[in-house]
This record gives structure tokens, sequence and C-alpha cells, in this order.
């Protein structure tokens, strides 16, 4: 491992959607701070083994596990391979997501019900199970040691377009709003388990999914504009987040929305008085 400060030495972390983009870097960062990490892919099975390849080849510890996070057994399944192989689970990165973009009069019930199934379906269904894994093992220790620390973390993964509404895309943008109140729920609820619920809102980030806007020049240009601190994000950025709220440096943050956007949230047009 190259970080000598493992964090999560011993505890267990399921990815979803880990074979690309922020879940693949969550996955690798999380693996060298010393988490044992499930690396999730839906159907890019070849792309999942890269991620796992990595975390390996780094000297980290990793399973491959395949799941479509929208359907109930496949999600059943991935917990149940993740319990049997490493027989616990300490953290989940809800991060499974994606986009079916169409202008509102011309998006179709087949484009909505796809992006609000992954993206927001997905993360109670995956969230429900961790907490019931988290419970579970919390009611099966024989010597509780009554640590004030969380017993489970979840962090969900959102984006800024949960508070920033974005025309041509508004069934992603409703998923990553009801992830919102989704997360401070369920928060508010298991808290006094001590579980500990949190999200992620990346803005602008250099992934596959939007390479089309930062490998253009003029598209890159134009990008920043939206962004004061004058650079586009990378999926480092977001798992460095990730692994704070993972890690007890932040245990008593709950309920929490932590944005990653160098400021995009900022309304940035009113910086020049509009």
């Amino acid at each position: 491992m190259t970080d000598p400060i493992l964090k999560f030495k011993n505890q267990v972390a399921i990815v979803t959607g880990s074979s690309s983009g922020i879940g693949k870097a969550c996955a690798v960062h999380l693996a060298s701070l010393g988490a044992k990490v499930v690396v999730n892919y839906s159907s890019n099975e070849e792309e999942g083994k890269k991620t796992l390849d990595e975390i390996l080849a780094a000297g980290g510890e990793a399973i491959l596990v395949q799941a479509d996070v929208s359907h109930e057994e496949e999600v059943k399944a991935l917990f149940n391979q993740t319990i049997s192989h490493f027989g616990r689970l300490d953290i989940l990165v809800s991060n499974a997501g994606l986009q079916k973009d169409a202008p509102f009069l011309e998006m179709t019930l087949q484009q909505w019900q796809k992006v609000i199934d992954v993206n927001l379906t997905g993360q109670f269904l995956c969230c429900r199970e961790a907490a019931r894994q988290f419970v579970l093992q919390e009611e099966n220790v024989e010597e509780p040691q009554h640590s004030e620390l969380a017993v489970g973390k979840i962090i969900l993964m959102s984006s800024v377009h949960d508070v920033i509404p974005w025309a041509g895309h508004v069934n992603y943008a409703a998923s990553k709003g009801g992830i919102m109140m989704f997360m401070k729920s369920i928060s508010q609820e298991l808290a006094p388990h001590k579980i500990r619920v949190n999200s992620v809102s990346p803005g602008a980030i250099k992934t596959p999914i939007n390479k089309e806007v930062w490998s253009d020049p003029e598209k890159y240009k134009d990008l920043l504009q939206l962004i004061p601190y004058k650079r586009i994000g990378t999926p480092q950025d977001v798992a460095k987040a990730v692994a704070w709220l993972a890690s007890d440096d932040s245990d008593y943050v709950n309920g929490e929305t932590l944005y990653i956007d160098g400021g995009m949230t900022l309304y940035p047009e009113f910086a020049d008085n509009g």
C-alpha cells in the first residue's frame, strides 16, 4: 500500500457503480486507505475488472460483484456476496447512477423511469440493505464496545443538480433532488442506531460521461464560466471527500450534503453584481 495511514483497516466497503469514473476513484482510494472493497458493476465486467486489478496491483483487497442496483434481488445478492466473502460491512458508497437526457416535451416514460429506477430507487435499495446489515451486526456483537463512534457509514452520491435546475435533464435533476430529502430522512431515522448517512454532490467532474465537454477547448472554456474556481474537478477530488465522510474524522457529521463543485452552486452569474 502506498498510503501509510490505513484509516479503514479491517473495514469493508461496497462502492456501487465502481467500474469507472467517480465510483472507481472512490473504490481505489478507500482501498489505498486499508479498506476491503467490493467493486460493483452493472453490465461492463471488463471495466469492473480494471478497477479490481488496480486495487489488487497496489496491494489492496477487493472482490468484483455484478449487480444492477435498480433490481431488488440483485442488490440483495450483492450484499449477500459481500457478507459471505468478508463477513461484515462497514461502509456503503451508493454511487451508481446514469443519465437519459431529452427535452421535457419529448421525454418518454421509459427515459424517465430508467433514471429514477437507478438513481433514486437504487439508492433506496442499497441503503436499506446496508442499514439492515449494520443493525444486525450490532445486535450480534457478544461484547459491545460501547463506542461513541458510528457502527456504519453510508455516503450517497448526488449532484449539484439537487439544487440547480437543469432543463433537458429533468429526470436526472428530479432523481438527485429526491436523493437529498431521502438522505436527510433516513439519516434522521438511522442516527439512533449509530448509523451515519451523508451525501456528496459533485459539480463538473472530469469523467467519461462528460468527455465531450471537457475535451473540446471551446466547450471547456464555456464550462469554466460556471465554476468560480476555474478548473474542472477530478474523480479524486470526490473520492477524498467520500473517504472523509466515511472516516471517524467526521463522526459528528450526519445528514449533510458536501458540495464538491469549485463553487458552481455560488451563482457565478452574480459575481459581477449581475
